[in-house]
């Protein structure tokens, strides 16, 4: 049987590896492909892939805000969430936002294969650098400061460490400037932080953003 498959990352290249790597297997069929939150919102509705692969950290909103939109229309949906790094945190968000498994981009290029078998499957799957992490956190262990916060304030926050002024995120996310400093500001006290410059510092730190 062939699943077929939609792509949601905003970088072409990553994309452009992951439909090459997919369609060198009979059991998957790349149909569709999305830049944007917005854009894998609006091509689901249309093309209604077995399955998405949907990248956790993109310009604009989300894959948490994409993933909660296409639930809400299908709550059948099958997503993959995918991400440049291993944090267990960022895994549980996407995991909590309906997602049925998550993938590093850091593992071995033959897991994408695997775990889209095991969603197909409605069975979820954790990739293994992860699993570990996410295990400790259920049992009391150390997590991450990104646990803090809330999935709109985890959003918020990968634009401001992006550089983003409040206005733009504001504008990006169709809320009202004051909604987004209200975010900020508890942002900032969850965190211990005082400005941007240290919120990116933390991005960087869990792999959230890439170092400039």
């Amino acid at each position: 049987m062939t699943h077929t498959v939609m792509l949601v990352d905003d970088h072409q290249m990553v994309r452009v590896g992951f439909r090459l790597l997919l369609e060198s297997r009979r059991e998957f069929e790349v149909i569709a492909e999305a830049d944007s939150a917005e854009s894998a919102y609006r091509t689901y509705r249309t093309v209604r892939p077995d399955l998405v692969v949907m990248d956790v950290t993109m310009a604009g909103s989300s894959g948490l805000e994409a993933t909660h939109r296409i639930l809400a229309f299908d709550p059948q949906a099958r997503i993959l969430g995918l991400s440049m790094h291993d944090d267990p945190s960022v895994a549980r968000k996407m995991l909590q936002a309906g997602a049925l498994g998550f993938l590093s981009k850091r593992s071995a290029p033959e897991l994408l294969s695997v775990a889209l078998a095991s969603i197909a499957e409605r069975r979820t799957y954790i990739d293994p650098a992860v699993a570990q992490g996410l295990a400790l956190q259920q049992l009391g262990g150390p997590s991450g400061p990104i646990d803090l916060l809330s999935e709109r304030e985890f959003e918020v926050f990968l634009h401001l460490a992006r550089g983003l002024s409040v206005n733009r995120i504001a504008d990006m996310l169709s809320l009202s400037p004051r909604t987004v400093g209200t975010h900020l500001y508890r942002i900032k006290q969850k965190l211990g932080v005082e400005n941007q410059t240290e919120l990116a510092l933390i991005a960087v730190r869990h792999g959230l953003i890439e170092s400039p």
